[in-house]
């Protein structure tokens, strides 16, 4: 992989961008997202760029995807009194912009627009 085709998510998970992170295992990373949707919103990321997708990610690996899930729970018990939305973008025109799967944990009001990310 070369360096253009790292996402900004293995760049924070490299420590090269600086992040508001809320949770980190030896597989996942989890942070606030820059552009936030609602009052809480954090990206629960897989440390592995293999998969750019959901759909992906649970054929090849849905344990790592329970993992995910599992950390997205904590982190709504944790900021949002475990109350949450689960967001999975799958493609471009989806409103995908990070081909590195992650999932958005929302709680609280929405704001209008789309889910980006």
């Amino acid at each position: 992989m070369t360096e253009e085709d790292r996402s900004i998510f293995s760049r924070i998970i490299d420590r090269e961008i600086p992040a508001r992170i809320v949770a980190e295992t030896e597989t996942l990373i989890a942070f606030h997202d820059v552009a936030p949707q609602a009052p809480v919103h954090v990206l629960v990321v897989p440390k592995t760029a293999t998969f750019s997708t959901v759909a992906e990610l649970a054929a090849a690996d849905p344990g790592l995807l329970a993992e995910m899930v599992n950390m997205a729970q904590s982190v709504a018990n944790d900021l949002a009194h475990g109350d949450y939305r689960l967001v999975f973008n799958s493609g471009a025109s989806a409103g995908q912009t990070v081909f590195h799967v992650h999932a958005h944990v929302l709680a609280g009001a929405l704001e209008e627009g789309t889910l980006a990310g």
